[in-house]
């Protein structure tokens, strides 16, 4: 989102960071370009939340598909972050 900063990393470890880097600048963005946040320490907070989940994701045994309760839970929850992201002031 046009921010440089200055890191550092293990010797060869510059393409996982750079890796790093672009994946969080797109998860980034695409939280901006939602219009549903404005403030950049709130989308790096949504961001680094989105990827932890992900990684959680990949770790997590799998539930079972066609779960009802399960996605009842989930449509609950998406319909509660929605709700939440409206009104960008009531976040964090």
């Amino acid at each position: 989102m046009g921010q440089g900063y200055r890191l550092a990393c293990p010797e060869g470890g510059e393409p996982l960071l750079l890796a790093a880097v672009a994946t969080v600048d797109q998860e980034m963005c695409a939280i901006r370009d939602a219009g549903r946040v404005k403030a950049r320490e709130r989308i790096a907070v949504l961001a680094a939340l989105n990827l932890a989940y992900r990684l959680a994701e990949r770790s997590a045994p799998a539930s079972p598909v066609g779960d009802a309760a399960s996605e009842a839970r989930i449509a609950d929850l998406v319909r509660r972050v929605d709700a939440a992201l409206r009104d960008d002031g009531l976040l964090l």
